[in-house]
């Protein structure tokens, strides 16, 4: 039995983790983000992403990023501002051969630098490549 593209991405984001009332903060939106992971994310958690600009407390914190933006290191360390502690970071790069990617090794080095710890990688979306980070004293 075949899935459709949208049945695909939504069991992508059941594996990012994500479950109803998870509290999640979306850093680097632009019009290339994958709409269906999005949908789907609101769908499990029952809302919307916050946009970046909300200073609040977040479960979690869900960042697209691409190879022209800047300083990953930095924008890690900047996305766990607003997370609460024991919380998670989703970074969601371009795969592969698609434009914006960002190597693994690159990923690897920044991550802790800025604190954190690579734990799982997914095929969050036909396009994206998920990174799910975790602060070190929360390493699992």
């Amino acid at each position: 039995m075949s899935t459709t593209p949208s049945e695909r991405t939504l069991h992508s984001s059941d594996a990012l983790g994500f479950t109803s009332g998870t509290y999640i903060q979306e850093i680097g939106y632009d019009d290339d983000v994958d709409f269906d992971l999005r949908d789907a994310i609101a769908a499990v958690t029952g809302e919307e992403m916050a946009d970046d600009d909300v200073d609040d407390v977040f479960d979690a914190v869900v960042m697209w990023w691409r190879s022209d933006d800047p300083d990953l290191a930095d924008a890690i360390v900047d996305a766990q501002s607003t997370l609460k502690e024991g919380g998670i970071v989703w970074l969601l790069t371009p795969k592969a051969g698609r434009p914006g990617h960002i190597e693994t090794a690159d990923i690897s080095q920044a991550a802790p630098t800025a604190g954190m710890h690579v734990t799982r990688t997914v095929s969050a979306a036909p396009d994206w490549a998920g990174f799910r980070l975790v602060g070190k004293k929360n390493y699992s």
